[in-house]
């Protein structure tokens, strides 16, 4: 499987974003998906994740109540609608497979990941 995200871009303050993780291959609907963000000079953090059926999702505290994570396994797509961005969301953005069982926070519990998006918050 592999994936490639989209959708980054500058946009202002209080502004939106989706993000797009495509999927190549037949097992992709299979797995969870994770979004995740790296901002520079820091490590690589969790934002948000989605269980194979997008029955259950996960969020970071920081991004509850503006970010929605949701796919479309007939897509083999997975998307992340950010609203009131803030400059703080300024990052790349990667989406990967959950591998194993590990807490869907846990960033070692992913693999296949994607090339990242950038985004960019301007105040």
């Amino acid at each position: 499987v592999q994936l490639q995200a989209c959708g980054g871009g500058l946009v202002q303050a209080g502004g939106s974003l989706r993000l797009s993780c495509a999927a190549s291959g037949r097992t992709f609907s299979r797995y969870a998906v994770g979004w995740f963000r790296q901002a520079p000079g820091k490590e690589r953090e969790f934002v948000a994740a989605i269980t194979w059926s997008g029955d259950n999702t996960y969020y970071a505290d920081s991004v509850k109540g503006r970010f929605t994570i949701s796919r479309d396994n007939a897509k083999n797509t997975v998307y992340l609608q950010m609203n009131s961005l803030k400059p703080e969301d300024t990052a790349v953005y990667y989406c990967a497979l959950k591998v194993d069982s590990s807490h869907y926070y846990m960033i070692t519990s992913y693999g296949y990941w994607g090339q990242g998006t950038q985004v960019t918050v301007s105040s």
